[in-house]
């Protein structure tokens, strides 16, 4: 009997425990509650320093025109055939060394001298006939005056006196013809440089005006640039122009403008500037691609933002900027760039606000943001 009672005494006192422990759980989950109402959907402020943020400043901007393009010596000739007919010799290879002057090419002359030995024996009997003109107009004039010949008779060798001198002038000119093409038989180089390509070989047969060697002088070359024609009223000669040559490595080479052209290039927007850049060591070679830029005069001061608080996505310019203790995003209108002092031209009007002018990924509007001031002693304390 007693052990009955101390049984049930038990299961009272566990079931008393299991009621008691119930109700002190359902006050607490009622307490955190109203403690934290949102639950677990409450969003924790995202904490900026001020080396995070920016403002928008007025600076002066130090602006720059890129120009790129293909490098060219200045001065080059080929050197084409005066004459037709079979090459001799060909006298220079691709990359040797000229001097101007220098005989480069020869061309069989047979025929040359044959023609020329021709046109001088039409030449001596021209003056031949010229002679006999002369001598026989003068013996028909003291036969007029004597009256034992007609006026149309005297007329006649007037007449024929004058085509004798007609026939002497044009062999001479034949003959000097002759001789210029014989002298042209050796073609010669019309400056001092490199040959960078010969066209001909011994033996071939080539017709007037055909291309033989072609010389470049490296002393100095140019670079060609297509501007956008906006920007051409801000150019002009004599600026200075810093490249990159490729192949070059960290090597930067000085040019200057030289010409611009007066109309736009067709089919484009853009007119070609002639950049001369000097080449003494003879280091750049034609065919080579540069880059650049040039420095153009600095404006007024204009509203900026550090280049890396700019953003782009989907061809927008955009800017996260915190207002009323919250994230915003703003579309903006850029301007022009300073890559040298780091900072970009912002045409769209932003409030006085801190504008995110650090990487950071996963923004979304609205989130709360709060900016940590730095504090004596180095501790922070959020504002």
């Amino acid at each position: 009997m007693s052990g009955r009672l101390s049984r049930r005494r038990a299961v009272g006192w566990i079931a008393g425990v299991l009621i008691l422990g119930a109700l002190a759980g359902s006050v607490a989950l009622r307490a955190n509650r109203n403690e934290n109402p949102a639950g677990k959907d409450a969003q924790v402020p995202l904490e900026f320093t001020a080396t995070d943020l920016a403002y928008v400043e007025p600076a002066t901007l130090t602006r720059w025109l890129p120009l790129s393009g293909t490098l060219q010596p200045l001065n080059q000739s080929t050197v084409k055939a005066k004459v037709s007919g079979e090459v001799r010799q060909v006298n220079v290879r691709e990359g040797e060394p000229v001097k101007a002057g220098q005989s480069i090419v020869r061309f069989d002359t047979a025929d040359l001298e044959a023609k020329l030995t021709e046109r001088i024996g039409a030449l001596e009997s021209s003056r031949a006939q010229l002679a006999l003109a002369e001598k026989t107009r003068e013996q028909n004039r003291q036969l007029l005056k004597q009256k034992f010949i007609s006026q149309t008779a005297y007329d006649a060798a007037e007449s024929n006196l004058s085509v004798s001198q007609g026939t002497l002038k044009s062999n001479e000119a034949q003959v000097q013809l002759a001789r210029n093409a014989l002298r042209d038989a050796v073609a010669l180089a019309p400056l001092s440089g490199i040959v960078a390509k010969r066209h001909v070989q011994p033996g071939e047969k080539v017709p007037f005006d055909a291309p033989l060697v072609t010389i470049v002088d490296l002393n100095e070359m140019e670079l060609q640039a297509m501007v956008p024609a906006n920007d051409i009223p801000e150019l002009r000669q004599g600026m200075t122009v810093n490249l990159a040559i490729d192949g070059f490595g960290e090597r930067r080479f000085e040019g200057k403008i030289e010409r611009i052209n007066p109309t736009t290039e067709p089919g484009t927007r853009a007119i070609l500037v002639f950049i001369r850049i000097p080449n003494p060591d003879a280091a750049l070679r034609g065919g080579m691609f540069g880059t650049g830029r040039v420095t153009l005069a600095a404006g007024a001061p204009v509203p900026t933002l550090p280049i890396i608080a700019v953003r782009t996505e989907a061809g927008q310019n955009f800017v996260w900027t915190i207002e009323g203790g919250k994230l915003a995003r703003r579309i903006v209108t850029v301007g022009k760039r300073d890559d040298a002092q780091g900072r970009v031209e912002i045409k769209t009007a932003l409030p006085k606000v801190p504008v995110l002018a650090a990487p950071f990924d996963n923004l979304k509007i609205g989130t709360p943001a709060l900016v940590r001031a730095a504090a004596p002693g180095g501790s922070g304390s959020a504002g």
